[in-house]
Order: C-alpha cells, then sequence, then structure tokens
C-alpha cells in the first residue's frame, strides 16, 4: 500500500499538523474513535457502569503511585521495613503516596466487587459477551496474585505470618505440595528469598499480564458491544447513518458521566487517605506496623478484607464439614443424573468423579478440601456464561424471586468476608459453613432456578428516561 498523508492548508494550526504527521504512521485518531470517541454505548447505563472507568483510574494509579515507591523501597529482609518507615517519615510527600498506594488497593478491589455485581445483575456475562466475562474473571485473579504479593513487601508482621500460612497452604496438595511450598518461597520459611521473588511478581511479572489482560477485555468488549440495563442488543436496531437507534456516543456524553464520577470517587478516596487511611484496621492491619519477628506469632493471622470471603470457605472446612460435603456431592450428582439434560457420557462420567470425590474425602484431610474449595469459589465464577439458563439477561425481567436468590447470595458473601477478619469460634465456623453452602449452591444450582418461574415481557427497544 502507497504511503499516503493527508494535505492540510498551510495555515492549519500547528497541532493540526502534528496530529496529521502522526495519523499517517500511527492510527492514532481512528484507535481513539474505534474504543471510544465514536464508540456508540446503550443510552441507558446508570450509575453502576461508572466502575468500569473507576477501575482504569485505580489502575493508572496503583502503577504511578508503585513506581514512586519502587524508587525508595528495598526488596531486602534486613531493610524493607526500614525503608517503608523512610519513605513515610523523611521522603517528601512519602507517606502520601504510600497511602493512595493501599488505599487505592482497597478501592481497586470495592470498584472491581461492584463492576462484578453490576455483571451479575444484569447478564453481562451472557452471549455474546462470554469471552469479555473470561478476561475479566483473569483480571480478577491478577488482582489477587497482585495484591497478594505485594502484601509481603511491607515486611511487618502479619505481612510476614500472613504469607507464611497462604504459602503454608500450598503444603496440604497430596504429593507435590511440600515441594510446590518451598519452590514458591525459596526457602524453608518465608525469607529474604521469597521477598525478592515476590517483590519480581508484584512490580513486574504480574502488572504485565494485568495490563494485556485490561486490553483484551475492552477490544473484546468493543468488538460485541456494551450490554445495558435491559440486557437488550441495541445493534438489533439501527439508524439510517447505519448506528444503533438506542446508542449514543461515548464521547462527550460518558465522558461526562465518568467524570462526575470520578469526582465522586475522589472526594471519597482523599476522605479515606487523609481521615482513616487504616480503615480501622481494615485496609492496614495495626500488626502491620510492627517489624516482622519470626519467633513471635500474632494472635490472629488473617489477610485483608478483600481476601476474607475465600478464606472463611477455607476455615469453614473441617472435618466435621467434610460428611456434608458428601451428602451435597451425592446429592447434585443424582439431580444431574435425573434432572439434567445432559448426555447418558457425561452423567456417567460425573457419577465417577462424584464417587471418587467421595472417597477422597475419606483419605485425605480436610485442610486439603479446604484449599480446593477455597480456589474453587473463586474459578466457578468463570463458568457462569454457561451455568445460566435464564430465558433474559437483566434481573429487571426475571421472576421477582430471582431477587431473593441475589440479595440472599450477597449477603452469604458479605457474612463470609465478615467472619473472615475475626477469630473463629466454633458458632461462626458453623455460620461460615451454611454460607458456604449457599455460595456454591448459588452457581452450583443456577441452571435449574434461574430458569424457574415466569418472565416478564422484554421490549423490543432500551427503556430510557431522559432527566
Amino acid at each position: 500500500m502507497a504511503f499516503h498523508e493527508k494535505k492540510l492548508p498551510a495555515d492549519a494550526p500547528m497541532a493540526e499538523k502534528a496530529l496529521n504527521w502522526v495519523d499517517s504512521r500511527f492510527p492514532l485518531t481512528k484507535l481513539w474513535n474505534d474504543q471510544w470517541g465514536q464508540y456508540y454505548a446503550p443510552k441507558n447505563f446508570n450509575w453502576f457502569y461508572i466502575f468500569g472507568s473507576l477501575a482504569m483510574l485505580v489502575l493508572v494509579m496503583q502503577i504511578v503511585t508503585g513506581i514512586f515507591l519502587v524508587m525508595h523501597y528495598k526488596p531486602d529482609a534486613t531493610l524493607a521495613f526500614a525503608s517503608v518507615e523512610y519513605i513515610m517519615r523523611d521522603v517528601p510527600w512519602g507517606w502520601l503516596v504510600r497511602y493512595m498506594h493501599s488505599t487505592g488497593a482497597s478501592a481497586f478491589f470495592i470498584i472491581i466487587y461492584l463492576h462484578m455485581t453490576r455483571a451479575l445483575l444484569y447478564g453481562s456475562y451472557r452471549k455474546p459477551r462470554e469471552l469479555i466475562w473470561l478476561f475479566g474473571v483473569a483480571i480478577f485473579l491478577c488482582l489477587m496474585g497482585e495484591a497478594f504479593f505485594g502484601y509481603l513487601l511491607p515486611w511487618g508482621q502479619m505481612s510476614y505470618w500472613g504469607a507464611q500460612v497462604i504459602v503454608n497452604l500450598f503444603g496440604a496438595i497430596p504429593f507435590i505440595g511440600p515441594d510446590l511450598s518451598l519452590w514458591i518461597r525459596g526457602d524453608y520459611v518465608v525469607s529474604d528469598a521469597t521477598l525478592n521473588r515476590f517483590f519480581a511478581f508484584h512490580v513486574i511479572a504480574i502488572p504485565l499480564v494485568l495490563l494485556g489482560l485490561v486490553v483484551a477485555h475492552l477490544i473484546a468488549l468493543h468488538e460485541v458491544g456494551s450490554n445495558n440495563p435491559d440486557g437488550i442488543d441495541v445493534k438489533e436496531t439501527l439508524g439510517p447513518d447505519g448506528h444503533p437507534l438506542d446508542a449514543i456516543p461515548s464521547h462527550p456524553y460518558y465522558s461526562v458521566h465518568d467524570l462526575y464520577g470520578v469526582t465522586i470517587f475522589l472526594t471519597i478516596f482523599s476522605a479515606v487517605i487523609f481521615f482513616a487511611p487504616e480503615m480501622g484496621g481494615y485496609f492496614l492491619e495495626y500488626n502491620n506496623f510492627l517489624p516482622a519477628d519470626s519467633l513471635k506469632t500474632p494472635p490472629h493471622i488473617a489477610p485483608v478484607w478483600y481476601f476474607t470471603p475465600f478464606y472463611s470457605v477455607l476455615r469453614a472446612t473441617t472435618s466435621q464439614f467434610l460428611y456434608a460435603m458428601m451428602v451435597a456431592v451425592a446429592a447434585y450428582v443424582a439431580l444431574l443424573i435425573l434432572k439434567s439434560r445432559l448426555t447418558g457420557l457425561v452423567k456417567m462420567a460425573s457419577a465417577v468423579i462424584g464417587l471418587v470425590a467421595i472417597a477422597s474425602m475419606f483419605v485425605l484431610d480436610a485442610k486439603f478440601f479446604g484449599v480446593v474449595l477455597m480456589g474453587a469459589s473463586v474459578m466457578i465464577l468463570a463458568g457462569m456464561p454457561w451455568l445460566d439458563h435464564s430465558e433474559v439477561r437483566s434481573i429487571r425481567y426475571r421472576p421477582t424471586w430471582h431477587k431473593y436468590v441475589y440479595v440472599v447470595f450477597g449477603i452469604s458473601f458479605l457474612v463470609l468476608g465478615y467472619l473472615g477478619v475475626l477469630p473463629p469460634t466454633d458458632g461462626r465456623t458453623l455460620v461460615a459453613q451454611i454460607c458456604t453452602f449457599i455460595y456454591f449452591g448459588f452457581f452450583l444450582l443456577m441452571p435449574w432456578w434461574s430458569a424457574a418461574g415466569k418472565f416478564k415481557p422484554v421490549p423490543k427497544r432500551v427503556t430510557f428516561h431522559p432527566h
């Protein structure tokens, strides 16, 4: 293809000439228009749709503040804690950068949880957006890994012992567990070798993967188009210009919409940083302001709040809980065989897997199954596009009782999160076990309950009320 550069008048502004020079060599304007400027999005977006943009904002903020922290941080077991104190006390505005980074981590997970909640309510994981959802789940996993690896870096008491507990969990895996734990730590205990490899993963490896997944997430989104609160595909109704009648350009309409959300977010974010950066010990634990001591274990070790729902699933898996699990697995296999449309071969495979799972519960300890259930509680999210058999996408047009199912699921998730920050007792463990059953039941029984009930008629066009 021959090189072509647009001819501009001699008196054209210098900025226009520069942009034309770039566009003839790199599709900068085309990229902006395709991904945002002339990307048509449904006109009935509500406030739930600001969290994608907020997540991008916080991601950039975390990268920028992380770069400044790395300038002064020392990934050495004898110097790490002191270097954090140096950043907080002696580096100009270092305390602000550190608090922006630590508060930003919690803000990131709050935004991501709300972003995923919106996807659940409006069916944004349904066809043709399965790949968008899978990229999103992969981003969530990367964020969890990024947060876990960064958790050790301050080298405080909770960082050290929290990492020790989590890494030791891998030792519960049969055959390879002890060697896997040793490989992750790089030593027999959490030490300088562990700190160095966690630093490398936190600063270089996972951010690169995370950025790639975010780009893939956005490309997949803009390829098939955004969902909306009605769950209607706006591309089915096009105007004379070829654009959807129920869609508007993202810029300037949603640029202004998102700037409004950013303003509110930054106001709340600034208030937290300046008045309550530790958030009562939930964002920054008090034990983490003490240097790591391998000879003194804190009385209660718990991860940061955004891990605690899954940590509660781990702690809820006791020896007695396995008996209930056996009954649940047997009942679920029977349900698959009797009430599903699976082929005979798949039903037979399900029965074999169920029998193996029940038999293994007699042989393997509860710690192993706790690790399995903790991992499954995250990975099961990836199956949502194929578990939901509802006739409609959006919760607006589902039977009313479906909303109560979502409410019970949400409450159980919040209860698991709260119990995870508290020391375990018999009563709390029982509540966590009940919530664990509700959590997994929501997903595993979804093929049946999501298709049950009387659905409301879905309109042909999106419902939109200008204001």
